[in-house]
Protein backbone atom coordinates (compact mmCIF):
# COMPACT_ATOMS: atom_id res chain seq x y z
CA UNK A 1 0.00 0.00 0.00
CA UNK A 2 1.09 3.59 -1.10
CA UNK A 3 2.69 4.86 2.13
CA UNK A 4 1.12 8.58 2.58
CA UNK A 5 3.18 11.44 4.45
CA UNK A 6 1.82 14.59 5.95
CA UNK A 7 3.66 17.75 7.82
CA UNK A 8 1.66 17.45 11.34
CA UNK A 9 1.22 20.91 12.34
CA UNK A 10 1.62 20.14 16.07
CA UNK A 11 4.71 18.29 15.65
CA UNK A 12 6.21 20.69 13.25
CA UNK A 13 7.56 17.10 11.10
CA UNK A 14 6.31 15.33 8.18
CA UNK A 15 4.78 11.89 9.67
CA UNK A 16 3.32 9.37 7.78
CA UNK A 17 -0.81 8.89 8.28
CA UNK A 18 -0.82 5.64 10.06
CA UNK A 19 -4.99 4.71 10.37
CA UNK A 20 -4.93 2.96 14.31
CA UNK A 21 -8.71 4.23 15.41
CA UNK A 22 -10.11 1.42 12.85
CA UNK A 23 -7.26 -0.15 10.94
CA UNK A 24 -6.95 0.70 7.04
CA UNK A 25 -10.35 3.46 7.60
CA UNK A 26 -9.45 7.26 7.71
CA UNK A 27 -11.59 9.46 9.39
CA UNK A 28 -10.63 13.53 8.44
CA UNK A 29 -12.69 17.08 10.00
CA UNK A 30 -12.00 19.80 8.06
CA UNK A 31 -13.17 23.30 9.26
CA UNK A 32 -16.15 24.72 7.00
CA UNK A 33 -17.53 28.21 5.94
CA UNK A 34 -19.30 30.46 8.04
CA UNK A 35 -22.60 31.07 5.83
CA UNK A 36 -23.44 34.14 5.37
CA UNK A 37 -22.05 35.83 2.25
CA UNK A 38 -20.87 34.18 -0.83
CA UNK A 39 -17.07 32.47 -0.38
CA UNK A 40 -13.81 34.36 -1.09
CA UNK A 41 -11.16 32.98 -3.08
CA UNK A 42 -9.33 32.55 0.08
CA UNK A 43 -11.97 30.26 1.63
CA UNK A 44 -11.75 28.28 -1.58
CA UNK A 45 -8.26 27.35 -1.17
CA UNK A 46 -8.88 24.34 2.12
CA UNK A 47 -11.60 23.58 -0.12
CA UNK A 48 -9.52 22.42 -2.93
CA UNK A 49 -6.54 21.35 -0.76
CA UNK A 50 -8.33 18.60 1.70
CA UNK A 51 -10.09 17.57 -1.98
CA UNK A 52 -7.14 16.65 -3.44
CA UNK A 53 -6.00 14.83 -0.54
CA UNK A 54 -9.83 13.29 0.11
CA UNK A 55 -9.27 11.87 -4.05
CA UNK A 56 -5.66 10.14 -2.65
CA UNK A 57 -7.31 8.67 0.46
CA UNK A 58 -9.76 7.46 -1.25
CA UNK A 59 -7.42 5.93 -3.87
CA UNK A 60 -5.21 4.13 -1.44
CA UNK A 61 -7.71 3.15 1.10
CA UNK A 62 -11.22 2.76 -1.05
CA UNK A 63 -14.25 5.22 -1.24
CA UNK A 64 -16.16 3.49 1.60
CA UNK A 65 -13.19 3.43 3.95
CA UNK A 66 -12.75 7.22 3.94
CA UNK A 67 -15.12 9.12 6.46
CA UNK A 68 -14.71 12.90 5.44
CA UNK A 69 -16.42 15.77 7.39
CA UNK A 70 -16.69 19.11 6.79
CA UNK A 71 -19.39 21.28 8.42
CA UNK A 72 -20.98 24.13 8.25
CA UNK A 73 -21.22 26.81 10.71
CA UNK A 74 -24.92 28.46 10.70
CA UNK A 75 -24.84 29.87 13.95
CA UNK A 76 -22.82 33.36 14.18
CA UNK A 77 -22.93 36.79 15.27
CA UNK A 78 -21.69 37.60 11.09
CA UNK A 79 -25.02 35.72 10.15
CA UNK A 80 -27.30 37.55 12.91
CA UNK A 81 -25.75 40.82 11.64
CA UNK A 82 -26.57 40.00 8.22
CA UNK A 83 -30.41 39.21 9.15
CA UNK A 84 -30.19 42.25 10.65
CA UNK A 85 -29.25 44.03 8.36
CA UNK A 86 -31.44 42.77 5.72
CA UNK A 87 -34.69 41.74 7.52
CA UNK A 88 -34.37 38.46 6.17
CA UNK A 89 -34.76 35.60 8.15
CA UNK A 90 -31.94 33.25 9.26
CA UNK A 91 -32.70 30.31 8.16
CA UNK A 92 -33.42 31.84 4.78
CA UNK A 93 -29.65 33.29 4.57
CA UNK A 94 -27.76 30.35 5.47
CA UNK A 95 -29.99 28.23 3.37
CA UNK A 96 -29.14 30.36 0.82
CA UNK A 97 -25.33 30.47 1.34
CA UNK A 98 -24.85 26.57 1.53
CA UNK A 99 -26.63 26.65 -1.99
CA UNK A 100 -24.21 29.55 -3.22
CA UNK A 101 -21.20 27.51 -1.30
CA UNK A 102 -21.49 23.84 -2.84
CA UNK A 103 -22.54 25.20 -6.53
CA UNK A 104 -19.14 27.53 -6.35
CA UNK A 105 -17.12 24.45 -4.69
CA UNK A 106 -18.50 21.98 -7.35
CA UNK A 107 -17.61 24.46 -10.30
CA UNK A 108 -13.62 24.08 -8.96
CA UNK A 109 -13.96 20.23 -9.45
CA UNK A 110 -14.64 19.84 -5.36
CA UNK A 111 -16.22 16.62 -4.41
CA UNK A 112 -18.55 16.88 -1.44
CA UNK A 113 -17.48 15.22 1.79
CA UNK A 114 -19.13 12.21 3.27
CA UNK A 115 -20.85 14.08 5.94
CA UNK A 116 -22.10 18.35 6.17
CA UNK A 117 -23.02 18.31 9.48
CA UNK A 118 -24.91 21.68 10.10
CA UNK A 119 -23.73 23.23 13.48
CA UNK A 120 -27.83 24.30 14.44
CA UNK A 121 -28.18 20.40 14.13
CA UNK A 122 -25.84 19.27 17.16
CA UNK A 123 -26.47 22.11 20.00
CA UNK A 124 -27.53 18.98 21.97
CA UNK A 125 -24.59 17.55 21.51
CA UNK A 126 -22.35 20.68 22.65
CA UNK A 127 -24.46 21.13 25.83
CA UNK A 128 -23.93 17.83 26.59
CA UNK A 129 -19.93 18.21 26.41
CA UNK A 130 -20.05 21.97 28.12
CA UNK A 131 -21.89 20.05 31.02
CA UNK A 132 -19.29 17.14 30.93
CA UNK A 133 -16.30 19.78 31.05
CA UNK A 134 -18.30 21.54 33.81
CA UNK A 135 -18.16 18.59 35.74
CA UNK A 136 -14.43 17.88 35.37
CA UNK A 137 -13.69 21.14 36.56
CA UNK A 138 -12.55 22.43 33.19
CA UNK A 139 -14.87 24.87 32.24
CA UNK A 140 -17.54 27.56 34.81
CA UNK A 141 -20.50 29.08 34.58
CA UNK A 142 -20.75 32.95 35.59
CA UNK A 143 -23.52 35.40 34.71
CA UNK A 144 -24.92 33.39 32.04
CA UNK A 145 -22.20 32.03 30.01
CA UNK A 146 -19.90 29.28 30.39
CA UNK A 147 -15.96 29.53 29.98
CA UNK A 148 -13.08 27.18 29.75
CA UNK A 149 -10.93 27.14 31.90
CA UNK A 150 -7.22 27.34 29.51
CA UNK A 151 -4.86 26.56 32.43
CA UNK A 152 -6.93 23.62 33.66
CA UNK A 153 -4.96 21.97 30.41
CA UNK A 154 -1.53 21.67 30.50
CA UNK A 155 -0.41 21.21 26.92
CA UNK A 156 -2.46 24.03 26.44
CA UNK A 157 -0.26 26.15 23.58
CA UNK A 158 1.53 23.20 21.92
CA UNK A 159 -0.13 23.26 18.56
CA UNK A 160 0.79 26.90 18.26
CA UNK A 161 3.95 27.00 19.95
CA UNK A 162 3.29 29.18 22.81
CA UNK A 163 2.76 29.20 26.45
CA UNK A 164 -0.34 30.93 27.82
CA UNK A 165 1.82 33.93 29.44
CA UNK A 166 3.19 34.28 26.09
CA UNK A 167 0.03 34.91 24.32
CA UNK A 168 -1.04 36.92 27.33
CA UNK A 169 1.37 39.32 26.93
CA UNK A 170 1.57 39.00 23.21
CA UNK A 171 -2.30 39.67 21.78
CA UNK A 172 -4.89 41.77 22.78
CA UNK A 173 -7.30 39.33 25.19
CA UNK A 174 -10.87 39.97 25.71
CA UNK A 175 -10.96 40.71 29.54
CA UNK A 176 -14.90 40.38 30.64
CA UNK A 177 -15.75 40.90 34.15
CA UNK A 178 -16.87 36.78 34.40
CA UNK A 179 -13.62 35.66 33.51
CA UNK A 180 -11.11 33.86 36.01
CA UNK A 181 -8.57 34.89 33.10
CA UNK A 182 -7.95 36.74 30.59
CA UNK A 183 -6.76 33.47 28.55
CA UNK A 184 -10.17 31.39 29.06
CA UNK A 185 -12.73 31.10 26.34
CA UNK A 186 -16.23 31.39 26.19
CA UNK A 187 -18.29 27.61 25.75
CA UNK A 188 -21.89 29.49 25.66
CA UNK A 189 -23.00 32.83 26.41
CA UNK A 190 -26.67 34.15 26.40
CA UNK A 191 -29.17 35.03 23.41
CA UNK A 192 -31.76 38.25 23.93
CA UNK A 193 -35.05 37.08 22.33
CA UNK A 194 -33.95 39.21 18.97
CA UNK A 195 -31.18 36.40 18.67
CA UNK A 196 -31.19 32.36 18.19
CA UNK A 197 -31.17 30.89 21.15
CA UNK A 198 -31.47 27.10 23.03
CA UNK A 199 -32.54 26.25 26.34
CA UNK A 200 -29.66 24.91 28.58
CA UNK A 201 -29.14 24.52 31.99
CA UNK A 202 -27.41 27.73 31.80
CA UNK A 203 -30.31 29.58 30.34
CA UNK A 204 -30.94 30.40 26.80
CA UNK A 205 -28.16 30.80 24.95
CA UNK A 206 -26.17 29.57 22.20
CA UNK A 207 -23.24 28.11 21.87
CA UNK A 208 -19.54 29.58 21.16
CA UNK A 209 -17.84 29.30 17.87
CA UNK A 210 -15.06 26.93 18.99
CA UNK A 211 -17.38 24.09 20.85
CA UNK A 212 -19.26 23.51 17.73
CA UNK A 213 -16.60 21.53 16.15
CA UNK A 214 -15.22 19.41 19.24
CA UNK A 215 -18.66 18.16 18.98
CA UNK A 216 -19.58 17.03 15.95
CA UNK A 217 -16.42 15.73 15.26
CA UNK A 218 -16.68 13.71 18.24
CA UNK A 219 -20.33 13.03 17.05
CA UNK A 220 -19.01 12.14 13.68
CA UNK A 221 -15.75 10.55 14.17
CA UNK A 222 -15.74 9.28 17.45
CA UNK A 223 -12.77 10.18 20.51
CA UNK A 224 -10.30 10.02 18.13
CA UNK A 225 -9.52 10.55 14.65
CA UNK A 226 -6.76 10.56 11.98
CA UNK A 227 -6.74 14.36 10.56
CA UNK A 228 -8.09 17.40 11.23
CA UNK A 229 -7.59 20.28 9.06
CA UNK A 230 -8.02 23.95 7.63
CA UNK A 231 -6.66 27.30 6.71
CA UNK A 232 -3.59 28.84 9.27
CA UNK A 233 -5.52 31.21 10.05
CA UNK A 234 -7.88 28.79 12.28
CA UNK A 235 -4.48 27.34 13.94
CA UNK A 236 -5.23 29.81 16.42
CA UNK A 237 -7.10 30.53 18.64
CA UNK A 238 -9.91 28.09 17.11
CA UNK A 239 -8.38 24.49 16.39
CA UNK A 240 -6.09 25.41 19.67
CA UNK A 241 -9.12 25.51 21.71
CA UNK A 242 -10.91 22.75 20.27
CA UNK A 243 -7.29 20.17 20.92
CA UNK A 244 -8.27 21.67 24.73
CA UNK A 245 -11.87 21.08 25.34
CA UNK A 246 -11.86 17.92 23.27
CA UNK A 247 -9.51 16.36 25.10
CA UNK A 248 -10.58 17.63 28.45
CA UNK A 249 -14.08 16.26 27.34
CA UNK A 250 -12.95 13.13 26.33
CA UNK A 251 -9.21 12.13 27.77
CA UNK A 252 -9.89 8.62 26.96
CA UNK A 253 -8.98 9.20 23.04
CA UNK A 254 -6.11 11.88 21.59
CA UNK A 255 -8.64 13.49 19.10
CA UNK A 256 -6.78 14.54 15.96
CA UNK A 257 -3.57 12.99 15.32
CA UNK A 258 -2.23 14.79 12.43
CA UNK A 259 -3.28 18.53 12.12
CA UNK A 260 -2.25 19.94 9.04
CA UNK A 261 -2.91 23.41 7.80
CA UNK A 262 -3.36 25.14 3.92
CA UNK A 263 -1.32 28.50 4.04
CA UNK A 264 -3.42 31.73 3.10
CA UNK A 265 -3.68 33.46 -0.49
CA UNK A 266 -2.50 36.79 -1.75
CA UNK A 267 -3.89 38.14 -4.31
CA UNK A 268 -1.05 40.13 -7.05
CA UNK A 269 0.93 40.42 -4.38
CA UNK A 270 -1.02 41.84 -1.61
CA UNK A 271 -3.36 40.51 0.97
CA UNK A 272 -6.77 40.44 -0.29
CA UNK A 273 -8.86 43.27 1.22
CA UNK A 274 -11.87 45.34 0.15
CA UNK A 275 -10.28 48.49 0.61
CA UNK A 276 -7.18 47.44 -1.68
CA UNK A 277 -9.67 46.83 -4.39
CA UNK A 278 -8.25 43.12 -4.91
CA UNK A 279 -11.26 41.36 -2.78
CA UNK A 280 -12.96 38.36 -5.22
CA UNK A 281 -15.63 35.64 -4.28
CA UNK A 282 -15.35 32.19 -6.86
CA UNK A 283 -18.65 33.75 -7.88
CA UNK A 284 -16.77 36.58 -9.63
CA UNK A 285 -14.39 34.79 -11.13
CA UNK A 286 -16.57 32.60 -12.73
CA UNK A 287 -18.80 35.01 -13.98
CA UNK A 288 -16.31 36.90 -15.20
CA UNK A 289 -15.37 33.90 -17.78
CA UNK A 290 -12.73 32.15 -16.00
CA UNK A 291 -13.07 28.38 -15.48
CA UNK A 292 -13.44 26.44 -12.86
CA UNK A 293 -10.65 24.64 -13.61
CA UNK A 294 -8.62 27.50 -13.98
CA UNK A 295 -8.85 28.46 -10.88
CA UNK A 296 -8.09 25.02 -9.50
CA UNK A 297 -4.80 24.52 -11.32
CA UNK A 298 -3.59 27.82 -10.02
CA UNK A 299 -4.14 26.94 -6.94
CA UNK A 300 -2.38 23.43 -7.07
CA UNK A 301 0.69 24.92 -8.81
CA UNK A 302 1.36 26.18 -5.50
CA UNK A 303 1.83 23.74 -2.45
CA UNK A 304 -0.67 23.80 0.52
CA UNK A 305 2.07 25.15 2.84
CA UNK A 306 3.64 27.88 1.05
CA UNK A 307 1.51 31.36 -0.03
CA UNK A 308 -0.27 31.34 -2.62
CA UNK A 309 -0.35 34.52 -4.99
CA UNK A 310 -3.55 34.43 -7.29
CA UNK A 311 -2.53 36.83 -10.52
CA UNK A 312 -4.21 37.38 -13.77
CA UNK A 313 -0.77 36.40 -15.42
CA UNK A 314 -1.42 33.31 -13.84
CA UNK A 315 -4.35 32.50 -14.76
CA UNK A 316 -4.09 33.18 -18.20
CA UNK A 317 -0.85 30.88 -18.29
CA UNK A 318 -3.03 28.18 -16.39
CA UNK A 319 -5.93 28.55 -19.23
CA UNK A 320 -3.37 27.94 -21.80
CA UNK A 321 -1.47 25.20 -20.54
CA UNK A 322 -4.94 23.15 -20.17
CA UNK A 323 -5.97 24.12 -23.46
CA UNK A 324 -3.03 22.62 -24.68
CA UNK A 325 -3.73 19.61 -22.37
CA UNK A 326 -7.33 19.40 -23.64
CA UNK A 327 -5.65 19.22 -27.23
CA UNK A 328 -4.05 16.22 -26.23
CA UNK A 329 -7.27 14.54 -24.48
CA UNK A 330 -10.60 15.23 -26.45
CA UNK A 331 -12.33 12.33 -26.99
CA UNK A 332 -9.37 10.13 -25.31
CA UNK A 333 -10.84 6.90 -23.11
CA UNK A 334 -8.51 7.82 -19.09
CA UNK A 335 -6.13 5.04 -18.76
CA UNK A 336 -4.34 3.79 -15.23
CA UNK A 337 -3.34 6.92 -12.79
CA UNK A 338 0.42 7.49 -13.63
CA UNK A 339 1.74 5.91 -10.03
CA UNK A 340 4.27 8.98 -10.23
CA UNK A 341 1.31 11.31 -9.62
CA UNK A 342 0.28 9.07 -6.54
CA UNK A 343 3.81 9.28 -5.46
CA UNK A 344 3.87 13.15 -5.66
CA UNK A 345 0.49 13.55 -3.66
CA UNK A 346 1.65 10.95 -1.40
CA UNK A 347 4.43 13.12 -0.37
CA UNK A 348 2.59 15.63 1.85
CA UNK A 349 0.81 16.41 -1.02
CA UNK A 350 2.92 17.40 -3.48
CA UNK A 351 0.45 19.44 -6.44
CA UNK A 352 3.40 21.32 -7.73
CA UNK A 353 4.87 17.68 -8.65
CA UNK A 354 1.67 16.53 -9.69
CA UNK A 355 1.47 18.93 -12.49
CA UNK A 356 5.42 18.54 -13.36
CA UNK A 357 4.40 14.87 -14.50
CA UNK A 358 0.92 16.38 -16.67
CA UNK A 359 3.73 17.84 -18.13
CA UNK A 360 5.67 14.72 -18.47
CA UNK A 361 2.85 12.94 -20.16
CA UNK A 362 1.82 15.76 -22.39
CA UNK A 363 5.58 15.47 -23.71
CA UNK A 364 5.57 11.41 -23.78
CA UNK A 365 2.18 11.76 -25.38
CA UNK A 366 0.47 9.75 -23.31
CA UNK A 367 -3.03 11.05 -23.65
CA UNK A 368 -4.45 8.34 -21.76
CA UNK A 369 -1.84 8.69 -18.82
CA UNK A 370 -2.26 12.45 -18.90
CA UNK A 371 -6.66 12.68 -18.80
CA UNK A 372 -6.42 10.23 -15.95
CA UNK A 373 -4.09 12.26 -14.43
CA UNK A 374 -6.12 15.59 -14.98
CA UNK A 375 -9.81 13.45 -14.10
CA UNK A 376 -7.43 12.26 -10.63
CA UNK A 377 -6.74 15.76 -10.03
CA UNK A 378 -10.13 17.01 -10.34
CA UNK A 379 -9.85 18.88 -13.42
CA UNK A 380 -12.25 18.06 -15.88
CA UNK A 381 -11.81 19.68 -19.19
CA UNK A 382 -14.65 18.74 -21.09
CA UNK A 383 -16.48 21.29 -18.88
CA UNK A 384 -14.38 23.82 -20.28
CA UNK A 385 -16.15 26.24 -23.03
CA UNK A 386 -13.53 27.56 -24.60
CA UNK A 387 -13.03 25.02 -26.38
CA UNK A 388 -15.87 23.18 -27.76
CA UNK A 389 -15.35 19.38 -28.89
CA UNK A 390 -16.39 19.97 -32.05
CA UNK A 391 -13.42 22.42 -33.39
CA UNK A 392 -10.25 19.66 -33.39
CA UNK A 393 -7.31 22.63 -33.11
CA UNK A 394 -4.54 19.03 -33.68
CA UNK A 395 -6.20 18.43 -37.19
CA UNK A 396 -5.60 22.52 -38.04
CA UNK A 397 -2.17 22.12 -36.62
CA UNK A 398 -1.45 18.90 -38.99
CA UNK A 399 -3.15 21.02 -41.71
CA UNK A 400 -0.66 24.32 -40.68
CA UNK A 401 2.76 21.97 -40.54
CA UNK A 402 1.62 20.37 -44.03
CA UNK A 403 1.28 23.65 -45.36
CA UNK A 404 4.72 24.91 -44.36
CA UNK A 405 6.61 21.69 -45.30
CA UNK A 406 5.20 22.51 -48.88
CA UNK A 407 5.86 25.96 -48.46
CA UNK A 408 9.21 25.62 -47.61
CA UNK A 409 9.83 23.41 -51.20
CA UNK A 410 7.67 25.87 -53.38
CA UNK A 411 9.08 29.16 -51.56
CA UNK A 412 5.30 29.97 -51.56
CA UNK A 413 3.90 30.79 -48.25
CA UNK A 414 0.48 32.49 -49.36
CA UNK A 415 -1.47 29.38 -47.94
CA UNK A 416 0.58 28.98 -44.84
CA UNK A 417 0.26 32.95 -44.21
CA UNK A 418 -3.57 32.83 -44.42
CA UNK A 419 -3.79 29.90 -42.08
CA UNK A 420 -1.75 31.71 -39.59
CA UNK A 421 -3.99 34.84 -40.02
CA UNK A 422 -7.10 33.33 -39.45
CA UNK A 423 -6.08 31.11 -36.29
CA UNK A 424 -5.03 34.29 -34.54
CA UNK A 425 -8.18 36.17 -35.65
CA UNK A 426 -9.57 32.99 -33.72
CA UNK A 427 -7.59 34.01 -30.82
CA UNK A 428 -5.11 31.09 -31.01
CA UNK A 429 -1.74 31.31 -30.86
CA UNK A 430 0.41 29.72 -33.65
CA UNK A 431 3.56 28.47 -32.78
CA UNK A 432 5.75 26.80 -34.87
CA UNK A 433 9.28 25.04 -34.62
CA UNK A 434 11.82 22.42 -35.55
CA UNK A 435 9.63 20.18 -33.49
CA UNK A 436 6.52 20.80 -34.80
CA UNK A 437 3.38 23.19 -34.85
CA UNK A 438 1.54 24.10 -31.57
CA UNK A 439 -1.85 25.85 -31.38
CA UNK A 440 -2.89 27.50 -28.20
CA UNK A 441 -6.52 28.77 -27.67
CA UNK A 442 -6.27 32.10 -25.53
CA UNK A 443 -8.60 33.72 -23.25
CA UNK A 444 -10.07 35.59 -25.99
CA UNK A 445 -10.87 32.24 -28.63
CA UNK A 446 -13.83 32.21 -30.67
CA UNK A 447 -14.34 29.35 -32.18
CA UNK A 448 -17.20 30.49 -34.49
CA UNK A 449 -14.11 32.18 -36.17
CA UNK A 450 -12.58 28.45 -37.59
CA UNK A 451 -15.65 27.40 -38.95
CA UNK A 452 -14.56 26.13 -42.35
CA UNK A 453 -10.96 26.04 -41.88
Amino acid sequence: MVEIRIRNSRTRRVESLEPTVIPGRVGMYVCGPTVYDRAHLGNARPAVVFDVLYRLLRHVYGPDAVTYVRNFTDVDDNINARAAQTGRPIAAITEETIGWYLDDMAALGVLEPTVMPRATAYIGEMIAMIAELIAKGHAYEKNGHVLFRVRSYADYGKLSGRSVDDMIAGARVEVAPFKEDPMDFVLWKPSTDDLPGWDSPWGRGRPGWHIECSAMAHELLGDSFDIHGGGNDLLFPHHENEIAQSCCAHPEGSFARIWMHNEMLQVEGKKMSKSLGNFFTVRDLLDHGIPGEVIRFVFLSTHYSKPMDWTARKAEEAERVLARFQSKTARVVPGPVDPRIIEALAADLNTPAAITILHDLFKEDDAPGLAAGLEFLGLNLGGMTYWPEKHDLSRLAEDLAAARQAAMATKDFKAVDALKSALTAAGVAVRMSKEGVELVPGPGFDPAKLEGL
